[in-house]
């Protein structure tokens, strides 16, 4: 079986490290964690996987280890190898009714 690399924890472990190819992956988008069988990943796809439909509704951040966050686009591809990788989050762009 495959190894699994849960990609927050190793960002915690060894942060200026990248994760080893070839192996499983577990991701966290928001609260919930996956694992996905790929090193990279569209931003829809991520949103896709978390349920998040339709996807062109939500807005994607990638948060890494030191506070940094990036704005994913539908179509960024995001590498899983990439050092210092946290989680993802996510944002509802819709307008809500009522607002002042």
């Amino acid at each position: 079986m495959s190894e699994i690399i849960d990609i927050e924890d190793f960002s915690k472990e060894k942060p200026n490290e990248k994760p080893e190819k070839g192996k499983k992956y577990q991701i966290r988008i928001d609260r919930d964690k996956y694992v996905v069988e790929v090193e990279e990943m569209k931003g829809r796809e991520i949103l896709e996987l978390a349920k998040k439909l339709p996807y062109t509704s939500y807005q994607l951040n990638q948060k890494f280890r030191k506070g940094e966050i990036k704005k994913i686009g539908y179509e960024e591809v995001v590498s899983f190898l990439e050092p210092g990788i946290e989680r993802f989050m996510t944002l509802t762009l819709q307008q809500q009714e009522g607002g002042e």
